[in-house]
């Protein structure tokens, strides 16, 4: 009868009548019996009762919080008994939400976020995902109960980390990304602010997030939080890579007027520092928005003039840039050279974190986009990037290596780069040819071949 109950389509005049027939006194006795099986359909019978707001409501005051919270923190309960658990908690949570909430929904917030944090977080994330739990947490981050508050905002960073799902946006609007802004300028509390600023840096579809931030007057209050981002301490890393990681957003590269705003605020040379003293995720997240401004370059240089009259009474003629050809500026264009972030990059290229090297590789590979190929090649040389790429040859994973071989083969093209670089590049190349995969076999072979190593007609292609 109780696994019926759990898997019935009930309407929500079932489930109150359900309730009121007293239907919640024994699944509230089940769940605390010692059959697991009988447990599991309780707690399923449970979910399906408290999805209906009055329900919830009334199984709070009967006391099923307690035992719920019991389960959920005892150690011998299985992954799938927590989750089903979790989701019920998710549901009163919810059942709560536009009334003056006691300490017990707090407790429930707060056991759900150490959850996330344990070491089965990311599927327990997962599951939050599944239930809805984005949508109730949005709403609890609404109220006005400031503890509240900020218990859900910090719940719902954990449950918008590792998450690339495009679905998530069916929750989250313009209004929410309001309610985000408006915890970050009214909060004291430095980890709510933090929880908030990283919700917005875990939303996908940055091109839309753009867009709202820009129409809710963001970007201001973003750039406040990196103004001081030379005296970055412990308690201030998890702000400063969220504010990085919300700059992603407002740098993508089909946002021009986001860009803008990034660069006249002065935002580009906090970035450039960033990738000197800011954690490892500060250091990626600086180097992406670095990547997505230097991709709007080439179309921002400004040309130089052409002289005109006699050329003994000519003004002396500006130098352009070295990659780019016209007259660049850090604001003007977000030139990397001018912003002087070629060097810090490339040190970047050694950090452990494959994450941080790709991105910081992306960026420097843009100054090689297209034409600028023999004057962005001359640039990354001067700045010793080659042997750094070339190291990068033997360090997993796949993505970053065929990333570095793809870059390496159209470099090499250059005969002078090929001739100097091209025999360190030898010996990782053909340990590549015989431990990588298809893809990365083919590539190395075929850098093999420019480099007169092996016959272009080898059966590694």
């Amino acid at each position: 009868m109780t696994k019926t109950l759990g898997e019935m389509e009930l309407t929500d005049h079932n489930k109150s009548s359900l309730v009121e027939e007293g239907v919640l006194d024994l699944l509230l006795v089940l769940i605390s019996r010692d059959n697991l099986e009988m447990r599991i359909e309780a707690i399923r019978a449970l979910l399906n009762l408290s999805s209906l707001r009055k329900n919830g409501q009334e199984m709070i005051r009967k006391g099923g919080v307690r035992p719920l919270l019991d389960i959920l923190l005892c150690h011998t309960s299985s992954q799938s008994l927590r989750e089903l658990v979790a989701a019920v908690l998710v549901n009163l949570s919810q059942s709560t939400t536009l009334q003056d909430s006691g300490e017990s929904q707090v407790n429930v917030l707060r056991v759900l976020y150490a959850m996330c944090l344990s070491p089965s977080g990311t599927t327990v994330r997962e599951k939050l995902r599944q239930f809805s739990a984005v949508l109730v947490l949005i709403r609890l981050c609404e109220l006005d109960n400031l503890h509240l508050r900020a218990n859900a905002v910090k719940l719902l960073y954990c449950v918008t980390e590792d998450n690339d799902d495009a679905a998530i946006l069916e929750h989250v609007e313009r209004p929410s990304i309001e309610v985000l802004l408006k915890v970050m300028k009214t909060s004291d509390d430095e980890e709510e602010i933090a929880s908030a600023m990283g919700i917005i840096a875990n939303l996908p579809d940055p091109m839309q997030i753009s867009k709202w931030l820009l129409e809710s007057g963001g970007p201001p209050i973003i750039f406040r939080f990196l103004r001081d981002g030379k005296n970055i301490g412990h308690r201030k890393n998890k702000l400063i890579e969220n504010a990085v990681g919300a700059i992603c957003h407002l740098t993508v590269q089909t946002n021009l007027q986001s860009q803008k705003k990034v660069a006249e605020a002065g935002i580009i040379p906090l970035l450039v520092q960033f990738l000197e003293v800011g954690t490892c995720l500060t250091r990626k997240r600086a180097a992406i928005s670095l990547c997505q401004l230097s991709v709007s370059s080439p179309r921002l240089s400004r040309q130089i003039p052409r002289h005109q009259g006699f050329w003994c009474f000519s003004a002396t003629p500006e130098a352009g840039c070295p990659v780019h050809g016209g007259i660049c500026t850090v604001e003007s264009s977000f030139c990397l050279i001018e912003a002087g972030a070629v060097e810090p990059l490339v040190r970047v290229l050694g950090e452990p974190e494959p994450g941080a090297c790709e991105a910081a590789l992306d960026a420097l590979l843009t100054l090689i986009d297209s034409e600028r190929l023999q004057s962005g090649s001359k640039v990354l040389v001067e700045a010793n990037t080659l042997p750094m790429m070339i190291k990068l040859i033997s360090n997993p994973p796949p993505r970053l290596q065929e990333k570095v071989l793809s870059s390496l083969e159209r470099i090499f093209r250059l005969v002078e780069i090929k001739q100097k670089y091209g025999p360190s590049a030898q010996m990782p190349l053909i340990d590549l040819t015989q431990r990588g995969n298809h893809s990365l076999r083919s590539l190395a072979a075929r850098i093999l071949a420019q480099l007169n190593v092996l016959h272009d007609q080898s059966s590694y292609f």
